[in-house]
């Protein structure tokens, strides 16, 4: 059973720019992976801590990274910035 996604205004912002970056194909093989499986690895993802506590982060490149929530309860992963 997948997961499904919900995007915030930021994230919706933020993947238009990654799109005229050449970046879209990357972000979009990493949303494939959370609606599957929010926890799974390889790629390898990191809990954040501070202002962003209980998000999670993945890589796109050594610059960008996607951030995300997880709303277990609902079986809803939050993308928060791209």
């Amino acid at each position: 059973m997948s997961w499904t996604l919900i995007y915030t205004k930021r994230a919706v912002k933020d993947a238009r720019k990654l799109a005229a970056s050449n970046l879209k194909e990357k972000a979009q093989t990493l949303l494939n992976v959370i609606v599957e499986n929010p926890y799974q690895t390889p790629p390898a993802y990191e809990k954040l801590i501070g202002d962003l506590s209980g998000a999670y982060s993945r890589r796109i490149n050594i610059k960008h990274r996607l951030v995300y929530e997880v709303l277990e309860a609902e079986r809803v992963v939050k993308v928060l910035s791209m």
